[in-house]
């Protein structure tokens, strides 16, 4: 896991909201602060999108109007963490500098009229962007109440133009050193590509037909680099200022990435995080396990929840109620799996703009409404539990035998044109992979390639396309010293330029496999193909199949039928000290479940509480400086009883004699401290338990 410079300790949970004061007349600040304090609010993000109040006109800058924001605020006892408004550059930049604004891949330059419309590379707004956050943190940088930065908001925005184009250049040739490693590693003889001039290279913009692959992902880790770049200048102009607090700026999560992550993490003081849910089903609950793993993973400890959605769900072009009990639910699951803070995007519901109907803590329909009672009774609710913030002192947060490999590459090489099926996307791969093991109990981190896996028992690839040599050899030492190593399609089909390892497939880990592929048989939308094995229950394939061949390995499932029948599908070999399995088909979402079943009871890793999951009932354990922590998140329809040994945060019962957990309610367990191996709970359903839950879960997971 990488990891920032220290723990970090804000002193208590944080719990608040993005704040704008400059959208709203001065009479609602003071409203604001007095329903922040009824709410037990004690930090907000101040003004991401404020840059044309803070700059009405070059080189003008006007501040006063800031002061007695940020002074209402300290006097109500409110931290904040400001941001730098560089996500929204004001009309009078854009029309000063044209060339500022980004290009499409089309060649089309955006024009002003909404947020981050900018060209990263480009040195006017670079410029403004270290002017805007020095001025910033000279003024407030050493304020008794600033928790810390927010840098930006939410990089992301690719530009294809004449910035970028040398920006480009630059970036590979410290990569390449030379335009014959560049062309061999391309591959451009192929129609007629080779480079004689470095001048030559565009980003991939829109062409006759297909680009070249290994010109895509470039481009991609350059503009993730030079984005963070960008980064680096602001947070030095606020060291050079000689503000100390930490700095951050907010990932964002699920559907998008225009980051690679683990090299960002490096260089931010604190991971913080931006997680929308994207359904209203069961599935919410899993998301918010995965976007939290992927935080405190990348963290490699606590880490920040900037922004989540408040009183709605936005899906599919309709913004649906959030319950109150998925608040508070989702809420604790973000702290349970290493948050500091519980934080929304935003505290008043904006009445106007483009995002007037994005929810806020303060809805449109003021005090009176579910939405803020809900969000008075999660600040009463994180007061209590405000002693769990504390990191350990040595270890990780949460204690985790199973790690998945996950990598930004992975993400953009399956957006590459022209793949043997465009069926096949990273972050849904991983998201399935990550949900079946949620859905059995088990804890996990994600790692990126080549980490320490010291602390692991289980390793697991899914979908990890381009494969360098180091990569291949961190995989193999850790299957042939003991480890058990599962290996999915679409994992090391290339080299880290895209090429196609040739041989068969799965390229550089096959001797590893004992198995490879002759062939890819990605499948047509709607059909399945049945795998059965005399280990297990039948299992059913979609999407993708391949022709497999055995080496040393065996198969435990093979095809029952279509054109391949009779063949290996999923393969398990002896490593040295460890195993190797290769899962050659996706599957659907109950078989993936019952396939991970076999496995983890192979490798003998076990559930945090056995009998939880089956019920709907979610359990991590959170460690924290002189306790752990057991969260109990019941996600299920049936009210069970749960004996553990400690005392509920949340309703201040000693559980040790047994205890009601509600359906759609939480409990927060203080253990001993180092008890995540050896709690016992006890839940017992009631007598006249069904199998509705189980089947209803199943059909959420079709």
């Amino acid at each position: 896991m990488s990891t920032c410079h220290q723990p970090f300790d804000p002193g208590h949970l944080l719990y608040g909201g993005d704040w704008n004061p400059d959208q709203w007349p001065r009479e609602v600040w003071r409203e604001d602060v007095a329903l922040m304090r009824k709410a037990h609010v004690n930090t907000v993000t101040v003004c991401p999108f404020s840059w044309a109040s803070m700059e009405p006109r070059e080189g003008h800058y006007e501040f006063g109007w800031l002061d007695d924001a940020i002074e209402l605020l300290a006097d109500a006892g409110i931290g904040f963490f400001l941001a730098t408004p560089t996500a929204s550059p004001p009309p009078w930049f854009t029309l000063a500098h044209p060339d500022a604004l980004a290009v499409t891949p089309s060649g089309v330059q955006l024009r002003h009229g909404s947020r981050d419309t900018y060209a990263i590379a480009a040195p006017a707004y670079r410029e403004a962007c270290r002017r805007i956050s020095r001025l910033l943190a000279e003024r407030y940088g050493k304020h008794p109440a600033l928790r810390g930065w927010h840098v930006h908001n939410e990089y992301g925005t690719i530009d294809y133009g004449p910035h970028a184009e040398r920006g480009f250049r630059h970036w590979l040739k410290d990569k390449y050193g030379d335009l014959d490693n560049l062309n061999d590693a391309w591959g451009t003889s192929f129609w007629s590509q080779r480079y004689g001039s470095w001048d030559e290279i565009l980003p991939p913009v829109a062409t006759q037909y297909l680009p070249n692959p290994g010109l895509v992902l470039d481009f991609r880790r350059y503009s993730s680099d030079e984005m963070r770049s960008a980064y680096l200048e602001q947070a030095e102009q606020i060291r050079a200022a000689g503000s100390t607090v930490p700095i951050t700026t907010n990932f964002m999560l699920p559907d998008w990435n225009n980051l690679e992550q683990w090299s960002w993490a490096e260089d931010l003081d604190v991971i913080s995080l931006d997680h929308y849910l994207d359904s209203t089903s069961h599935e919410a609950e899993a998301h918010v396990a995965y976007g939290s793993d992927l935080a405190r993973s990348w963290s490699g400890g606590p880490w920040i929840l900037m922004e989540q959605n408040a009183t709605q769900i936005k899906l599919r072009g309709r913004a649906l109620p959030k319950p109150p009990e998925r608040t508070i639910r989702d809420s604790l699951g973000y702290i349970a799996r290493g948050s500091q803070s519980c934080m929304f995007f935003q505290w008043r519901a904006s009445t106007a703009g483009a995002e007037q109907w994005h929810s806020g803590m303060l809805p449109h329909a003021g005090v009176d409404s579910e939405g803020f009672r809900t969000v008075v009774q999660l600040g009463q609710i994180l007061k209590r539990l405000d002693e769990v913030h504390l990191p350990p002192v040595d270890g990780p947060i949460v204690h985790a035998d199973v790690a998945i490999v996950w990598h930004a590459d992975g993400w953009w090489s399956l957006q590459t044109p022209d793949l043997p099926s465009a069926d096949i996307i990273y972050a849904k791969e991983l998201r399935a992979t990550h949900r079946a093991l949620r859905r059995l109990g088990i804890a996990t981190d994600f790692v990126a390639p080549g980490a320490s896996l010291d602390s692991y028992r289980l390793l697991v690839v899914p979908c990890l396309y381009p494969m360098d040599e180091q990569t291949a050899a961190w995989i193999s030492a850790f299957a042939r010293t003991g480890g058990t190593v599962v290996v999915t399609y679409l994992s090391g089909l290339a080299d880290s330029n895209m090429r196609v390892l040739p041989g068969g497939y799965p390229g550089r880990l096959r001797d590893l496999l004992g198995a490879y592929s002759e062939a890819l048989c990605p499948l047509e939308p709607g059909v399945r193909h049945r795998l059965l094995s005399a280990r297990g229950k039948p299992l059913d394939a979609v999407a993708w199949t391949e022709h497999v061949h055995l080496t040393h390995a065996r198969s435990v499932y093979s095809y029952a039928e279509g054109p391949l029948a009779g063949l290996p599908a999923i393969t398990w070999a002896r490593a040295g000290a460890g195993s190797a399995w290769y899962v050659s088909a996706q599957l659907t979402r109950p078989s993936l479940q019952d396939l991970w079943c076999l496995i983890l009871h192979d490798a003998d890793v076990k559930p945090t509480v056995v009998g939880a999951a089956p019920l709907g009932i979610e359990a991590v354990v959170r460690r924290s400086r002189d306790a752990d922590y057991l969260f109990l998140m019941h996600d299920g329809e049936i009210d069970v009883d749960v004996t553990a040994p400690g005392v509920d945060l949340m309703s201040g019962i000693d559980l040790s004699e047994g205890g009601l957990l509600r359906a759609g309610s939480c409990a927060v367990i203080r253990l001993q401290p180092n008890a995540a191996h050896a709690v016992s709970v006890a839940i017992h359903k009631p007598a006249d338990y069904s199998t509705h839950l189980e089947s209803d879960l199943n059909r959420e997971y079709q």
